[in-house]
């Protein structure tokens, strides 16, 4: 009997291999129009047990149509603005001709509004389960440029990825989604055949069989074959153009234009046939005959790190950086090509196969690499904590940058609702880690024979992350249910601490708290001169557990000690038994990682510059590392060399935040500081705050609110000599509200300020648009109200039209007190907001104005203010200013030129180039949040 089952089992499974799609597609290249012309026959399999009405079909090469799509929204969100300035002719699309069956000369057919590159087909008649459809398209596709995704036209070269129509996949119900820049189509497997017309002087590259070639007149027809593909690309170039290489290994041939100019061709056939015998040990040998790796896919997940330096920099060995990329682009087309994983919903299986393997590849070829590898040993840095890390310890801490930032997500949420930093590096990086924590959990030999396992079991065959999870727990001796449950599919943080160590007998009791809610288990170590005595794993800590240990040669016990478990805070790990302190202090120069087992004070340099101290240099003592904290403290006293002064600041600020909630954070702290003000006067500024965020849980959504408490105490010198306002107290109650996005931008603000001699509340609001036609139009509009004010005398205190006084010294004015001259001409985009300088400048009793600009060219900008300025015993006066402004990049760098005002034309003025006004953004963190601003 079991013998029958056996061999039905087999007869089915050949059947549903044999029983695979069927894809035969010609397509005719247009080289000057870049595009392609294609007739396609699709045989669609119902291997399902419904009964199906519709079909749908994948036409992600749609995807580019036009500036509203998935697609096109997706790299708004992420300030890509290449594709939303593009010229028509640069983005892609589909032309649908016809679909048809051999009964029906034209089906009915659609695009789901929310899907523009998904096809919705109704058929004449439902398909049975086990039947099949064969379906005749005729489309035309035009070619996107390479520049917005790296597929596509590019002098001459047509990279393609999704240039055909794919049948969707169905399982229970049809997985369709838009493309979103993932790389992640799901489509069945399908036989290809595949006819191609190219020009005589152009060759195709690609993972398929040739089969053969057709010559007529100047062109020429290209056959290939291939069973059991999904997701092909095809690399049409010049000949003596491409980039290709082909290197043989015992199973398969690698094409490849993954580059390294400075290895011999032996050197690379040597890494490529090292990688290939590694995965084949690892996984299973590939079952088709060709590999690809291309530079593109590489590009879009590289080994972070590697990449990051120029080549002048080559801090890794000969060799190396071209090994680890082929490793990590073989491992992902290795699996990719061959499990059938959905790839947007379940794709942390894909990165917990790859990140593990990569892992286990430098362990095993280079087992003494370090993170930054011969910088290491560089005097400048050999000294800190950073030159200590391994080169694999660079996944924990990528993760834990997002999780001390309060922006990681669930594994298991689909890729699309992922910030960018996470569905590049982060998340990738914690499934790896995963692995080695269930490694060091279960052992080795489990886990490795579960991966290799499923790989054997799931090639080439549906297969989703439940059948990953039944084999891991069919393996494991132990409970890991916690592992699926909240490491995989939540993003909880794992953080622990030592509450107690006590001495009975000749053992320890330690009491050992789980700091956050979840069921994960952790390792406890016992240390006699850092050297590991004792370990052991410690389970189920819901709240607090205590664990006996023997206590001999023990002299510090200490959690987590080889920082296998991706921890939130090591820092508290650590106990003492007959030691005085739990962590020896530890001052170091600069930057550095975080090193749990000190208590670490950083000292750099650090500079400024305004115009009446000059550039001023200092030290600055501090507690940041390379990933923030929630407690900051930074001491920064500098001399001014222009001054002659002391000056420089003191902060420090702590930090609760409260994951996968609206209410985000809370954050009080204290700041002081002195500089100058003017020539030989400073000010001390001291200002004790909280500050509550909010922001929706939804990390894409750029929805935030802040709501600020703060009291501001202001001492300046020299007052009596100015005849100017005294010593002042200002307590500020703010609240603003922001949502940023590159298509629609929206901030609002509310601020409320009480001091002795007056009291005032203003409203500011800000709304860009940038419409389909690359026009875009921004507003502001701002509106302040005295409550009272006994300040009327000077108007220090009061509204601005065009140069805020700055009483709170919140600006980073360079020349706060200059009248004129260059520094004078600093626009800081505040209160009224005119660029022109008009009378009256001030308001004391109320003041409201309106900023608009809108692009005539490119970054060239004209602008108009308009307001009403109102000052105690006179009428309220109407103000107007217009004239071009130069937008180089928004909020960071802009000029602005005056042309007609409450003056008349100022451009006919002879001192005109003292009415220009800039911003000019000199501070690191203001720049810093231009570049990450897509990432996070």
């Amino acid at each position: 009997m079991k013998k029958f089952q056996c061999c039905l089992f087999l007869l089915l499974f050949s059947a549903s291999v044999l029983a695979q799609n069927q894809i035969n597609l010609e397509a005719v290249l247009n080289v000057k129009e870049k595009s392609l012309e294609i007739e396609q026959e699709i045989t669609y399999q119902n291997n399902s047990q419904d009964s199906l009405e519709f079909v749908y079909l994948n036409d992600w090469a749609n995807s580019f149509s036009s500036k509203t799509t998935p697609l096109a929204e997706r790299f708004s969100e992420d300030y890509q603005r290449n594709f939303h300035f593009a010229k028509k002719e640069e983005r892609g699309s589909t032309n649908i001709r016809s679909i048809s069956t051999a009964e029906t000369w034209r089906l009915d057919w659609e695009r789901p509004e929310e899907h523009p590159d998904i096809i919705r087909i109704k058929l004449e008649n439902p398909l049975a389960p086990g039947d099949s459809v064969k379906l005749f398209l005729r489309y035309w596709i035009k070619i996107p440029s390479d520049k917005f995704t790296g597929f596509g036209y590019a002098d001459g070269k047509f990279k393609l990825r999704y240039w055909y129509i794919s049948p969707a996949v169905y399982t229970e119900e049809w997985n369709i989604y838009s493309n979103k820049n993932l790389g992640d189509l799901f489509s069945p497997l399908a036989e290809f055949t595949i006819s191609l017309d190219i020009p005589l002087n152009y060759q195709i590259t690609s993972a398929l069989n040739f089969t053969g070639v057709e010559y007529a007149g100047n062109r020429k027809k290209i056959f290939l074959h291939g069973k059991q593909r999904q997701n092909l690309r095809l690399f049409i170039e010049k000949i003596g153009k491409s980039k290709f290489e082909i290197i043989n290994t015992p199973t398969f041939d690698l094409i490849t234009n993954i580059k390294d100019d400075k290895l011999a061709p032996e050197l690379k056939n040597l890494f490529v046939t090292r990688t290939e015998t590694f995965i084949k040990k690892r996984l299973g040998k590939y079952p088709h005959d060709l590999l690809l790796t291309t530079a593109q896919d590489y590009a879009e997940n590289p080994v972070y790190g590697l990449n990051q330096l120029p080549n002048l920099v080559r801090p890794f060995p000969d060799g190396l950086q071209y090994d680890i990329s082929q490793m990590k682009a073989m491992t992902a087309s290795y699996l990719r090509n061959t499990l059938l994983l959905n790839p947007r919903k379940e794709k942390w299986v894909f990165d917990a196969i790859q990140i593990s393997l990569m892992m286990d590849y430098v362990n095993e070829f280079y087992p003494k690499m370090k993170l930054i590898g011969n910088l290491s040993e560089f005097f400048v840095v050999e000294w800190s904590h950073l030159a200590e890390l391994d080169f694999n310890e660079q996944y924990a801490f990528l993760f834990m940058h997002m999780q001390r930032l309060n922006l990681d997500q669930p594994l298991a949420m689909s890729q699309d609702s992922l910030i960018k930093f996470n569905v590049r590096i982060a998340n990738d990086y914690k499934a790896g880690v995963g692995i080695k924590y269930l490694e060091d959990f279960l052992g080795k030999p489990p886990v490795e024979k579960s991966i290799r396992q499923f790989y054997h079991d799931y090639k080439l065959r549906p297969v989703d992350a439940s059948d990953f999870e039944e084999l891991l727990k069919k393996n494991s001796e132990k409970d890991i249910s916690w592992f699926f449950d909240e490491y995989i599919a939540t993003n909880k943080k794992i953080d622990f601490t030592i509450k107690n160590v006590k001495k009975v007998g000749d053992s320890l009791l330690v009491s050992i708290k789980n700091k956050e809610e979840n069921n994960m288990p952790v390792t406890l170590y016992g240390l006699k001169n850092d050297s590991i005595i004792s370990k052991q794993w410690v389970e189920n800590i819901t709240d607090t557990k205590t664990v006996r240990i023997a206590a001999e040669n023990i002299d510090r016990v200490a959690l987590n000690y080889e920082e296998i478990i991706p921890e939130f805070n090591e820092r508290d790990n650590f106990h003492r038994v007959t030691t005085f302190l739990n962590k020896p202090l530890q001052f170091r120069l600069l930057l550095d990682a975080e090193d749990p087992g000190y208590h670490q004070v950083f000292l750099m340099p650090e500079f400024s510059y305004n115009l009446y101290d000059g550039f001023a240099i200092g030290p600055k003592l501090y507690n940041k590392t390379l990933l923030t904290k929630n407690f900051i403290y930074s001491v920064s006293p500098k001399l001014g060399l222009k001054s002659k002064a002391l000056i420089g600041s003191v902060s420090f600020y702590n930090m609760h935040q409260y994951p996968n909630q609206e209410f985000n954070s809370l954050k009080y702290g204290f700041s002081g500081s002195r500089f100058s003000y003017a020539d030989g006067l400073f000010y001390y500024k001291y200002t004790p705050y909280i500050i509550f965020n909010f922001r929706n849980p939804d990390l894409r959504d750029n929805e935030n609110q802040i709501i600020s408490l703060r009291s501001v105490s202001v001492v300046r010198e020299g007052k009596d000599e100015l005849q100017d306002d005294p010593d002042y107290d200002v307590l500020n109650l703010g609240y603003s509200y922001s949502n940023q996005n590159m298509i629609n931008f929206l901030t609002a603000s509310a601020d409320v300020q009480w001091s002795k001699d007056f009291s005032k509340i203003a409203f500011t609001g800000t709304y860009r648009k940038l419409f389909k036609n690359n026009r875009q139009i921004n507003f502001r509009f701002f509106a302040g109200l005295f409550l009272h004010n006994e300040t009327q005398e000077s108007d220090f205190f009061s509204f601005a039209l065009d140069r805020p006084s700055d009483y709170l010294f919140d600006y980073n004015y360079y020349g706060r007190s200059e009248s004129s001259g260059l520094f004078s001409q600093q626009f800081i985009r505040a209160e009224g907001g005119f660029k022109s300088k008009l009378e009256p400048a001030f308001a004391n009793q109320w003041i409201t104005t309106v900023n608009s600009s809108t692009n005539i060219w490119r970054w060239i900008y004209v602008y108009g203010d308009l307001g009403l300025v109102k000052n105690e015993h006179s009428s309220p006066k109407f103000m107007y200013d217009s004239g071009i402004r130069v937008n180089l990049v928004e909020d960071y760098f802009e000029l602005f030129f005056p042309v007609y005002s409450n003056l008349g034309w100022e451009i006919d003025e002879p001192d005109y180039d003292q009415k220009i006004r800039f911003i000019v953004s000199l501070d690191f963190q203001t720049l810093f949040k231009l570049f990450t601003r897509r990432w996070y």
